[in-house]
């Protein structure tokens, strides 16, 4: 199945212009070799270079199994020791910009160990400009010519720069923004949430951003390199092409230029401390690119490309949908002969790898303002209305929606314009306009081609079926309005339906209101008692019943209180304490063990007290109730 290009907002997603029953083609990643010169030109002459060009694509490396036996390597260019920064750029690097035009990705990445003049081969200096100025010149150059007015598309340029320090991700624009995560969409593409974009149009904006940014890269100095990269550095450029006509499409493309950090062999390079962590970081995130590189060559089913920033950064240019460009970076000098084979090997297992790029598209209509036409435009002069036929009249007339005639071209019959949304019909009718004023002659809006006219018709047939929901459900919510409104003036009328009137053969029994008891305090109880009026009842506790009898022997009489209250009479205070004070005086502990709260125990400690002090002079009923001890003689 081809490969979906990626959308943005509410695009409708689309294919290539691959066929949908076919992948995309593939494109192998291109390698090519530069011979860096000898750092110390006396050092040529005494001792003969390790790597020897044979022509434009291979080259040679002594065996150092066999001296007398050479490795030979052959890749897509070779660049020897006196070529010039222009010569690389035009026959590896230049090819590869058209791509960004048609809406596909590319990337260009410079490979090496160590002091192999990989920073020198993507910068280069002022006299020889390297592969990042020369190529952003170039591709500005291009959306320049292909953006000017009265061509199809407008384009726009933006670029982002960033480093891998220590696997963290930095961004070189911003530095205070801290490390920023790497994100993969549902389409496959990598983003950096918070990555700064800064929109660039000649090359003087990109120096104004790019130079300051580039003096943030972290470098340090090893003792085969005063300036060493301890970081990988990645520079983003972005081209968005927006379609000035329908169907309005959009492209976009995106330029990888990636300067990676050196492989380094701490033995030679003397690294301690904190140059020894910032190796060991590099080193890693090297040997994590060369696994990727050997999963995809066998074509694995997994690819390890989650186990470091830099490969999960570098997903779409190996083995992504990227035409990629692959420049290793090597030395002459023999004591650089275990690196150069070493960046030889990858390389040769590099150029096996296939990327199937494809073109980034989506259909994004542009956000018009709605157009205000007046009544009359709505329902069109009467000249017009004479003119239409009886049905069309029928159809037509009664309805605001009708586009007039003078407004825009004949619309096409989709259908009924007055069930048509009145929103929809006035971007309808804007575009119509824009397409007018643009010199689109005689081509209606309306007459799309069949796939976005049938994604109109539906989109129109949804809005319909949401319209009638809502009627439904308004309609229902106002029937019940209705009924809860008849219910409520009957409610007014007989406040007292459900209650049931006693009849001449039938005997009501109404619920007598629940009354409570009260205790209230002693002091309250024998102040009321000392009044001459007062009446003191007692509430006793027989089974689960209560009832109320009075002290007089008269007859229970009704109160009229919510509430009964618990009154006792001194005499009957009295008498309890004379009775508790024989029973404290000779009570058996059997006997004393009937008084409330008074266990055996106690029964028998006041036993005891009783033989050793006497008998007890008086006793506290309410003090024996809560458990105090009676005072003795």
């Amino acid at each position: 199945m081809a490969a979906a290009t990626a959308t943005s907002g509410a695009g409708r997603c689309r294919l290539s212009k691959i066929g949908a029953s076919r992948r995309p083609p593939p494109a192998r990643l291109r390698v090519a070799v530069r011979l860096r010169p000898f750092v110390d030109r006396t050092a040529g002459t005494s001792d003969p270079p390790c790597v020897r060009g044979m022509d434009s694509c291979s080259l040679e490396i002594a065996n150092w199994r066999n001296h007398q036996e050479t490795l030979k390597y052959q890749f897509d260019a070779f660049y020897g020791e006196r070529s010039t920064q222009q010569d690389i750029y035009t026959g590896s690097v230049q090819p590869i910009l058209r791509h960004l035009l048609e809406g596909q990705n590319a990337s260009v990445l410079a490979y090496g160990p160590t002091g192999a003049r990989k920073t020198h081969t993507m910068l280069g200096s002022p006299e020889q400009p390297g592969v990042i100025p020369r190529a952003l010149m170039d591709l500005l150059q291009l959306t320049r010519e292909e953006g000017t007015e009265g061509r199809p598309w407008a384009l726009s340029v933006t670029m982002s720069y960033l480093e891998i320090y220590q696997e963290k991700v930095l961004d070189l624009l911003d530095p205070a923004s801290g490390d920023l995560v790497i994100r993969e969409d549902c389409r496959g593409n990598i983003l950096i949430p918070g990555l700064t974009q800064k929109p660039i149009t000649s090359f003087a904006d990109f120096e104004r951003h790019f130079l300051p940014a580039s003096r943030n890269r972290t470098v340090g100095a090893t003792r085969l390199n005063q300036r060493s990269s301890r970081s990988h550095a990645v520079l983003l450029v972005k081209v968005d092409q927006r379609e000035r006509l329908t169907p309005f499409r959009q492209r976009e493309g995106k330029l990888y230029l990636i300067d990676l950090a050196g492989s380094e062999d701490n033995r030679r390079t003397g690294n301690k401390g904190l140059r020894l962590k910032e190796s060991g970081a590099i080193n890693t995130s090297l040997f994590v690119l060369g696994k990727v590189v050997d999963a995809l060559n066998p074509g694995l089913p997994r690819v390890p490309y989650q186990d470091s920033k830099l490969t999960r950064l570098l997903q779409d240019s190996l083995g992504g949908s990227a035409h990629s460009i692959l420049i290793a970076n090597i030395a002459p000098e023999r004591r650089f002969y275990l690196d150069t084979v070493s960046t030889l090997n990858f390389a040769a297992r590099s150029k096996e790898v296939i990327n199937r790029p494809f073109t980034n598209e989506s259909l994004q209509p542009p956000v018009l303002a709605p157009v205000k036409l007046s009544q009359k435009e709505f329902l069109g002069s009467p000249e017009a209305k004479r003119a239409r036929g009886p049905e069309e009249e029928e159809i037509g007339s009664p309805e605001p929606m009708a586009a007039p005639a003078s407004a825009s071209q004949k619309l096409s019959p989709l259908q009924k314009l007055s069930s048509m949304d009145p929103a929809m019909l006035e971007r309808l009718l804007s575009l119509d306009h824009l397409l007018a004023s643009q010199g689109s002659q005689g081509v209606p809006l309306l007459s799309t081609p069949k796939r976005e006219r049938m994604v109109l018709m539906k989109t129109v047939e949804e809005k319909d079926l949401e319209i009638e929901r809502l009627k439904m459900k308004q309609k229902e919510l106002e029937a019940k309005m209705l009924a809860q409104k008849a219910e409520d003036s009957k409610a007014k009328e007989n406040p007292y339906p459900t209650m049931l009137r006693p009849s001449s053969h039938r005997t009501v029994t109404v619920a007598k209101p629940l009354k409570k008891a009260v205790v209230m305090p002693l002091q309250l109880i024998q102040e009321q008692a000392a009044s001459p009026n007062a009446e003191i009842h007692i509430l006793k506790n027989k089974g689960r019943k209560r009832k109320l009898e009075s002290l007089d022997a008269s007859e229970p009489k009704e109160k009229a209180e919510d509430c009964w209250e618990l009154q006792i009479s001194p005499e009957l205070l009295a008498h309890g304490r004379k009775k508790i004070l024989d029973l404290l005086k000779e009570g058996s502990a059997r006997d004393l063990r009937s008084l409330q709260r008074i266990g055996p125990k106690k029964a028998q400690l006041i036993v005891g007290w009783r033989e050793l002090h006497g008998p007890f002079s008086q006793a506290n009923i309410l003090g024996l109730a809560a458990g105090q001890r009676c005072d003795p003689s």
